[in-house]
C-alpha cells in the first residue's frame, strides 16, 4: 500500500478484510486529499464508489424486483421499457444487461447533442436509442449503458426514482447511514474528492462519472457514495443473509449466468472472473465474485472461505492519472496468502453442485488438445484379467459365465482386436450372443433391416436389435435368460437423439427382468464431457430417439448414462461400469490417442460429430445436411436456398466458434439426391465456444425467416422434443432469446447429472 502511495498510483486507501466472523484487518493509509490541500485518510472516509453502484444499488434492485416476481431476467426489456426496443433492441433481455452480453456499447456518447444529453430523461432516451454493436448474447462488452436502462426499468417497475428505492429498500434496512447517492453538504468533510472537472473544479460529493454528473448526479451505473465499514454491511448481508435478499437470490446473483461457452464469467452484476476481475487476485477461487469502480474502488467476496476485502481509494485523485489495478491485484493475493485461503474439495464440489460450474472443467474446456493416453474399458477389462468377467456378484462363479455382448464396429482394444474376438478368447467366459444396434455390428447399414446373422470369425449368432418397431429394437428376453450377463461396449455420440443411448436403456430394463447383469466398457464421450448443452425433452416424449429427458448434448460418457438410466427409472439393473484410464472430462476425442472410428455411416470426422448436435437437430426438417455428400453434417442446403443470402444472415448472427461459406453440392442420397443445392458450408472456428444445440435453432430460424414459404418446420419437433422452444422458432423469436428460456432446466439438470459423473 505505501509502495503503491510514494508511486503515486493512489494518494491514500482504506482497507478493510473480514474473515470467518470478524474484521481482521481496518486501516487507513496515506492522503485523503492532495489538491487544493492536504488531508489525512480516515477509516471513515467516504468514497466515490462509481461502478460499485451497480451491484450495490442496480442488480441488488433488480434481484428484489425478480423475487417479488415484479420481472423476470429471461424477458425481453422492451416488455417493460417498450421505447427500448428500436434499432434492433427488441430481443435484448435483462439478462443481457446485467451480464453485459446485450451487444450495446460501452456508454452513451456525449458529444451528440451534448444540451440535449443533460439530465436523466434525456440519457434514457439516448440509451433506448442506441443500437447493438453485434447480436445480444453473442459477445461480452462490459457497458454503462445496460445499467443506465436497469436503472430506467428499476423507476418504471417501481414508481420509484432510484435513489428513493436504494435508499428504501436496500441502505436503509442495512443501516448503511453514510451511502447514498447525492450525499448531503454536511458529509463533504469527510468526502474523498477526485479530480478536477472541464472547468477546473474539484469534483467532491459530486459524482466523477460524466454521464451520471449529467444525469444529475444518480445513474444505474455510476453515483453512489459509501464508506468501508457500511460496504461491510453489504457485503455480510450477501454472505450471512439479511432481509434485502434471500440465500437463493444472492446465489443466483453471484454464480455464473452468461452464456455457457464464455471465457467470461459474470454474475447479475457481479464478476466472477473475467478481465475485470484484478481485485480477486492470483489465490482466491473462481466461485468468488466481486467488482471495481473507475475512481479506484473494489470489493470482493468468497463466501467458500467467509471472507471479503473492501478495498477502496480516489486513484483518479487529483488529474486522473493514477490507477488502483495492480494495487487491487497485489492485495488479494497478500489477504489469501496470509490466511491460507485455500478451497477444499469438498467445497468445490459443493459450489459445482450449486451451479453446475467447476473451475477445473471450465478451465479443461478452453485447453484445444492434449497428447493423452486413454485406456477405454475393455482395455481395462484386459488388464485385470477379465475379473468382472469371471465372477458373480465380487464371488468367483463355477464354470464359465455366459457372456452376450452389444458392440458393433467401435467395439475394439488398444490392439485393434474386436472386442467381440476378446471376449471369444477369455478365460473362464463363454461368449453366447452378439447383439448389433443401429447401422449393424459393422456400422455400415444404413436401414432398418438390421437382421440376424452369424459371425463368421467365432461362429456366435448375431442379433439385430434395430428395426421398424419397437419389438425389434428390443432384446429377446428368451435370449437374455439363458445369459450371465451382457457386456456393452458401443461408443456414443454424446448427444441425446443417437439412437444407441435408448438400445442401452432397452438392455437394462430387459436385463433388470432377466434377472442379469449389465457391464458397460466405458468408452469417451467424443464431444467432450464438459458441455452441458440445448433444451431438455418434454415429459411424455419418450421415444427411439429419446430415451430420457436429457438436453440434447449431455456431456456424459455411455457409461455415466447407464448410471443415471438405471436410477433415474429405477429400473435397478445390476449395473457394472468398467471406467476409462487416462480420459479427462475437457478431452475432445483428438486427445485421448484413440483411433478415430466412424461410430455411425455419416459421423467421420470430430468435426462432423462437433456440429452433428445442432445440425442433428434440422434433419427431419425439408433441408439436405449433407447426407450423401463426402462431408454429412457441414453443409446445409436445397433447392431453394440462395447460398450467399444464407450464409451472409448467418455470418451476421456471429455466432460464438463457427462460420459460413456459401455452397453448391448435389446430394447423392437422402433430402434432395441428385438435386443441386444451395446452401452453406459451416467452418468449425472454435470447438469450445459453439453452442452446438443453439446453433442447431440459429439454423431453423434463419431458414424459417428467410424462406417461409419453402421451409417446412413441422418434423423438428421430432428431435427437438420441446415444444416450448419448437413455438418460439415458429413464432420468429430470436434464438438468443429463445437459448436463456431453457437455462433453469439445464442447472436442474446438471445437480442430477452430478450424481453420475465417474470422471470427476
Amino acid at each position: 500500500m505505501i509502495d503503491a502511495i510514494h508511486s503515486q498510483e493512489i494518494p491514500g486507501a482504506v482497507l478493510l478484510v473480514w474473515h470467518n466472523g470478524h474484521v481482521i484487518y481496518r486501516k487507513a493509509f496515506g492522503y485523503r486529499s492532495l489538491e487544493p490541500r492536504r488531508e489525512a485518510m480516515t477509516v471513515d472516509t467516504i468514497f466515490d464508489l462509481a461502478s460499485l453502484t451497480k451491484v450495490t444499488a442496480t442488480s441488488t434492485a433488480i434481484m428484489q424486483l425478480v423475487e417479488r416476481g415484479k420481472i423476470r431476467v429471461n424477458e425481453p426489456v422492451a416488455k417493460y421499457l417498450p421505447e427500448f426496443a428500436a434499432n434492433g433492441k427488441e430481443d435484448i433481455s435483462i439478462r443481457d444487461l446485467l451480464t453485459h452480453f446485450s451487444g450495446l456499447p460501452p456508454d452513451l456518447d456525449l458529444d451528440k447533442g451534448a444540451q440535449e444529453s443533460r439530465g436523466k430523461d434525456a440519457a434514457y432516451q439516448m440509451a433506448c436509442a442506441e443500437k447493438p454493436i453485434f447480436p445480444p448474447g453473442s459477445q461480452f462488452l462490459y457497458s454503462d449503458v445496460n445499467f443506465i436502462v436497469l436503472g430506467a426499468l428499476v423507476e418504471k417497475v417501481s414508481g420509484q426514482s432510484l435513489q428513493e428505492y436504494s435508499e428504501k429498500n436496500i441502505f436503509r434496512p442495512l443501516h448503511m447511514a453514510h451511502t447514498q447517492f447525492l450525499p448531503p453538504a454536511s458529509w463533504l468533510p469527510k468526502i474523498a474528492p477526485t479530480q478536477f472537472d472541464e472547468q477546473n473544479r474539484m469534483l467532491r460529493g459530486i459524482v466523477h462519472d460524466p454521464t451520471a454528473r449529467r444525469m444529475g448526479g444518480v445513474g444505474g451505473h455510476a453515483g453512489v457514495f459509501s464508506t468501508a465499514d457500511d460496504l461491510s454491511k453489504f457485503a455480510l448481508a450477501l454472505l450471512q443473509g439479511s432481509s434485502i435478499l434471500s440465500p437463493l437470490m444472492v446465489e443466483k446473483m453471484t454464480t455464473p449466468e452468461q452464456p455457457p461457452t464464455s471465457d467470461v464469467l459474470r454474475g447479475f452484476g457481479w464478476d466472477i472472473d473475467s478481465p475485470f476481475s484484478s481485485n480477486r487476485g492470483n489465490l482466491l477461487p473462481v466461485g468468488s465474485f466481486g467488482h471495481t469502480g473507475f475512481t479506484g474502488t473494489s470489493l470482493w467476496i468468497d463466501p467458500t472461505t467467509q471472507t471479503f476485502i473492501v478495498l477502496l481509494t480516489n486513484a483518479v485523485h487529483p488529474r486522473g492519472k493514477g490507477s488502483a489495478i495492480a494495487l487491487r491485484t497485489k492485495v488479494a493475493t497478500a489477504v489469501a496468502s496470509a490466511l491460507d485461503l485455500t478451497i477444499s474439495e469438498t467445497e468445490q464440489l459443493r459450489w459445482k453442485s450449486i451451479t453446475g460450474y467447476n473451475e477445473a472443467e471450465t478451465a479443461a474446456r478452453h485447453v484445444s488438445a492434449r497428447n493423452g493416453s486413454v485406456q477405454t474399458g475393455i482395455d481395462v477389462l484386459e488388464t485385470h484379467g477379465f475379473d468382472l468377467l469371471r465372477s458373480s456378484e465380487g464371488k468367483p462363479s463355477e464354470g464359465k459365465r455366459r457372456v452376450g455382448v452389444l458392440t458393433n464396429q467401435n467395439g475394439v482394444d488398444a490392439q485393434g482386436r474386436r472386442t467381440i474376438d476378446v471376449l471369444a478368447q477369455a478365460p473362464g467366459v463363454s461368449l453366447q450372443a452378439i447383439f448389433s444396434p443401429e447401422h449393424g455390428v459393422t456400422g455400415t447399414l444404413d436401414t432398418t433391416a438390421v437382421g440376424d446373422t452369424t459371425d463368421s470369425a467365432t461362429g456366435v449368432p448375431v442379433y439385430g436389435v434395430y428395426g421398424a418397431t419397437d419389438a425389434a429394437r428390443r432384446p429377446s428376453l428368451e435370449i437374455l435368460k439363458s445369459l450371465d450377463a451382457v457386456v456393452i461396449d458401443i461408443q456414443d455420440a454424446g448427444v441425446h437423439f443417437y439412437t444407441y443411448e435408448t438400445t442401452l436403456g432397452y438392455f437394462l430394463e430387459a436385463a433388470a427382468k432377466a434377472g442379469i447383469e449389465i457391464i458397460v466398457l466405458d468408452r469417451p464421450n467424443p464431444i467432450t464431457g464438459s458441455f452441458v448443452q440445448g433444451p431438455i425433452a418434454d415429459p411424455g416424449r419418450e421415444s427411439f430417439v429419446n430415451y430420457d429427458r436429457l438436453p440434447v448434448r449431455h456431456g456424459m460418457t455411455i457409461g455415466e448414462v447407464a448410471k443415471m438410466f438405471n436410477a433415474e427409472h429405477n429400473i435397478n439393473a445390476h449395473l457394472e461400469v468398467v471406467p476409462m484410464e487416462g480420459w479427462m472430462r475437457g478431452d475432445w476425442f483428438d486427445s485421448t490417442g484413440l483411433s478415430w472410428i466412424n461410430p455411425s455411416p455419416n459421423l467421420r470426422t470430430l468435426t462432423e460429430a462437433t456440429l452433428y448436435p445442432g445440425v442433428g437437430l434440422i434433419e427431419y426438417t425439408n433441408v439436405s445436411v449433407g447426407r450423401g455428400t463426402d462431408t454429412p453434417f457441414e453443409v446445409i442446403g436445397a433447392p431453394w436456398v440462395k447460398a450467399r443470402e444464407f450464409a451472409s444472415y448467418m455470418n451476421a448472427r456471429n455466432i460464438s466458434g463457427v462460420r459460413f461459406v456459401p455452397i453448391n453440392f448435389t446430394p447423392t442420397a437422402s433430402n434432395y439426391a441428385n438435386q443441386r443445392c444451395e446452401g452453406i458450408n459451416l467452418v468449425l472456428t472454435d470447438r469450445n465456444a459453439l453452442d452446438s444445440p443453439e446453433l442447431g435453432i440459429e439454423l431453423a430460424s434463419a431458414l424459417q425467416k428467410l424462406y417461409p414459404q419453402q421451409f417446412e418446420l413441422r418434423r423438428m419437433i421430432e428431435l427437438l422434443l420441446n415444444q416450448s422452444v419448437y413455438d418460439a422458432i415458429a413464432k420468429g423469436e430470436d434464438p438468443r432469446r429463445i437459448a436463456e428460456g431453457w437455462r433453469d432446466a439445464l442447472e436442474q439438470f446438471q445437480q442430477v447429472r452430478q450424481k453420475y459423473l465417474i470422471y470427476k
